[in-house]
């Protein structure tokens, strides 16, 4: 192959990778995005030299950097490096031991069987957690994931469904991939055990698909979320430089949760949602605690390359408080609204597409929440290079300052155009031993 070959099938794959910008606040922003270009150049040399990963490039930043990797499970923890956004710093667990799951169990979440779930995510120490087999796994309580610990699905198909599901709770570095979440119900007023020298009584929970409080350095990654009593995410209460102060979660399918498929809430921040597959849902993602919790002022939420499908109603994301970069995005559903807010957000929407439904009251993407339009005319909230298809419209608000979208930027964002192709891998990935995922 020639020289000049080589350089235009070099020069197109750069072309392929959005740079990336500052994850947090800081004084030098030009000299942070050098510095994370860096890293990511170095994690993709490899996959350049070998040209043979070149034909399933994506444009997604995330899967390309490991998935057309065909001995991706020789080394799984590779995973770690490859996050980005607001929650790029975690690591769950890349420096432990691999544990396999070999038992579907969860009869007692106090006494955990060795083998099970429950009893791998409440260890101190750091463990990278696979399954031996395909599993449906109803949990019998909410599952406490002690810190450094990765749950990876990838080479079996598992499912958490029917039951509890997952609480991240005052830890950092979780990393969840590959797992399909779904029909959480509430649990709780019992005894659960959080670690290996410590249970207590937890209150009932509110069936979320995936919870986070108070956390840092979380991705969800990979996964597919429907059908939860409450909110496929959550994240709330003061989580901060994680996730919930970089939380990463990225590439699930999540429905049919009783409350939230996800709740970030309580001080959590740095967080990133992406590549995820969102369907048959309510109150899909609240972000931030409530109005008068003033700890999710400092809230930074990456909301990238996801598909929100089919049944989904409202909040994609509902926002408070903090600062939030909804990029690259599929809208192809929604009955009420698609992004909401309250108590000021800063929300910065780039490179999406939106498709309204047929109703014709329910057209507009925005919606404010308990604030009449003399108060949310000042709030941050810009669309720009998004795709607004079937008479959906953004309503934009604020002055457009420059250090508050400052803020709420994660990553470069590709045209709008580009949308399908970067978000046709959206949730749990059908991964083979041998081959790319």
């Amino acid at each position: 192959m020639t020289s000049t070959l080589l350089s235009l099938l070099f020069l197109l794959f750069s072309l392929l990778i959005p740079s990336f910008i500052s994850s947090s606040p800081v004084r030098n922003p030009e000299e942070v995005v050098q510095e994370v270009n860096r890293k990511i150049n170095g994690s993709i040399a490899r996959p350049r030299r070998n040209l043979g990963y070149l034909w399933c490039g994506s444009g997604n930043p995330i899967d390309d950097c490991w998935r057309c990797d065909p001995n991706w499970e020789q080394n799984r923890q590779r995973l770690a490096d490859c996050a980005i956004g607001f929650g790029k710093n975690a690591i769950g667990g890349r420096d432990g031991k691999i544990y396999v799951v070999d038992d579907d169990g969860d009869d007692d979440a106090v006494n955990p069987r060795p083998g099970t779930l429950r009893y791998a995510a409440i260890q101190d120490e750091p463990l990278w957690i696979m399954f031996k087999r395909d599993m449906v796994i109803t949990l019998k309580e909410e599952l406490l994931v002690n810190s450094f610990k990765t749950i990876d699905g990838r080479g079996a198909s598992v499912h958490i469904a029917g039951g509890g599901c997952i609480t991240i709770h005052y830890v950092s570095n979780i990393i969840i991939h590959g797992i399909h979440i779904h029909d959480c119900k509430p649990t709780g007023n019992t005894n659960i055990r959080d670690s290996p020298h410590h249970s207590g009584f937890w209150t009932q929970s509110d069936g979320d698909g995936v919870s986070i409080f108070n956390s840092k350095h979380i991705w969800v990654d990979h996964c597919s979320l429907s059908n939860c009593r409450d909110g496929l995410i959550d994240a709330i209460h003061g989580s901060t430089a994680i996730t919930i102060c970089h939380v990463w979660i990225d590439h699930c399918s999540l429905s049919n949760c009783n409350d939230g498929l996800i709740d970030a809430i309580h001080g959590s921040t740095a967080i990133t949602i992406s590549n995820n597959y969102m369907t048959h849902h309510d109150k899909v993602m609240l972000l931030g605690h409530s109005d008068a919790y003033t700890q999710d002022k400092a809230m930074q939420v990456t909301i990238a390359f996801n598909h929100f499908g089919e049944g989904l109603v409202q909040r994609m994301p509902r926002c408070r408080l903090g600062y939030f970069h909804v990029v690259n995005n599929d809208y192809t559903h929604w009955e009420m609204y698609a992004i909401g807010g309250s108590a000021n957000p800063t929300i910065n929407c780039q490179g999406n597409r939106f498709v309204a439904p047929d109703d014709r009251f329910s057209k507009e993407v925005t919606k404010r929440e308990d604030a009449p339009e003399s108060e949310w005319q000042d709030w941050n909230w810009r669309s720009e290079g998004d795709l607004l298809v079937n008479g959906a419209f953004f309503t934009a608000s604020g002055a457009g300052a420059s250090s508050s979208y400052a803020r709420a930027s994660s990553l470069s964002a590709r045209p709008s155009s580009l949308v399908g192709s970067i978000t046709t891998g959206a949730g749990a990935l059908s991964c083979k031993k041998g081959s790319p995922c």
